[in-house]
């Protein structure tokens, strides 16, 4: 029995269109809660409320968000932290993934308790650390005292480089630290998995050949996890620069303004003084600082490749 050409046909175009009404209904989503806020955060920096409605500045916001006081300062509070948040957690993070790959008793049990810090919110890692360095009742505020350290009112440090904020605060070292606890589990889990794809074969030909444990790690344990390693530090980037919910709950910018980061500045700019058209101008650079981060990390990595 011979077919009807124009069903066959229909049956075509439809296999044809199908994957595109599966995923249709991603793009949409993608569409509604990425590509709709980024166009409507570039519509309102160029913004500013009147009233009951908006009126166009241009690049008003931009300008007086840059003579803003605050802005430079809380650049150099993001350089600091951003710096030692993610050189302290990839650190740590390799040398516990490390340990962990050679399979000591209880492994399993280790990494249950190591991953426990990634499931609590930032909110409530933020109170808990927060809790511990409270003046009169906190588990180390007595420790500290001793040696003339009080987290949450110690405000200083003097300037480094003009207005540049160095050397840090003890609330943005605590707030460094807490936020590298918090972080640690998922980059040590990610680099230990990365880890366990090494051929075993590959570390003892090495060794036979009088490597030592320092040269095993350069030129062959490092190269081969390098594309995990750009991801971590990809991730520790990114929530680094726009984390605010540390910040937030466990030392709400303080003491002063010791760590007003650029993600705390923009929360204050938006809720707290319902300046959106600054607040939307501030997200817009921080975006392209964070494109920008990424380009360069990209970038080394391709010439360290050529390089090998």
């Amino acid at each position: 029995m011979q077919k009807n050409p124009s069903q066959f046909l229909k049956r075509f175009e439809i296999r044809k269109s199908l994957p595109f009404w599966l995923i249709l209904p991603t793009v949409i989503v993608i569409l509604v809660i990425q590509v709709y806020p980024a166009f409507y955060t570039m519509w309102l920096s160029l913004q500013e409320r009147k009233g009951a409605s908006w009126e166009y500045v241009g690049f008003d916001n931009f300008e007086k968000l840059t003579k803003a006081n605050l802005f430079p300062e809380s650049i150099g509070h993001t350089v600091i932290f951003l710096v030692g948040y993610v050189i302290l957690t990839l650190t740590l993070g390799f040398i516990i993934a490390q340990l962990l790959k050679r399979n000591v008793p209880l492994t399993g049990l280790y990494v249950t308790i190591l991953f426990i810090p990634w499931i609590i919110a930032d909110i409530i890692a933020g109170l808990v650390f927060r809790l511990l360095v409270t003046p009169d009742y906190g588990l180390f505020s007595g420790i500290l005292a001793e040696r003339g350290i009080s987290v949450l009112t110690d405000s200083r440090p003097p300037s480094f480089i003009g207005s540049f904020p160095f050397p840090p605060s003890p609330a943005m070292i605590f707030l460094i630290l807490a936020a590298t606890w918090r972080a640690l589990p998922f980059i040590t889990l990610l680099i230990l998995a990365s880890l366990q794809t090494i051929p075993h074969e590959v570390i003892e030909s090495a060794r036979i050949d009088g490597a030592n444990g320092l040269q095993i790690t350069n030129h062959i344990t490092i190269p081969l996890i390098l594309p995990t390693m750009v991801v971590a530090l990809f991730n520790l980037i990114l929530g680094g620069m726009n984390g605010v919910g540390m910040v937030f709950s466990l030392t709400g910018g303080g003491p002063g303004t010791a760590t007003y980061v650029l993600s705390y500045f923009l929360y204050v700019l938006g809720w707290g003084q319902l300046r959106f058209g600054r607040a939307a101008a501030l997200a817009l650079m921080i975006a392209i600082v964070n494109w920008f981060l990424i380009f360069l990390v990209l970038r080394a990595t391709q010439l360290h490749k050529k390089e090998r």
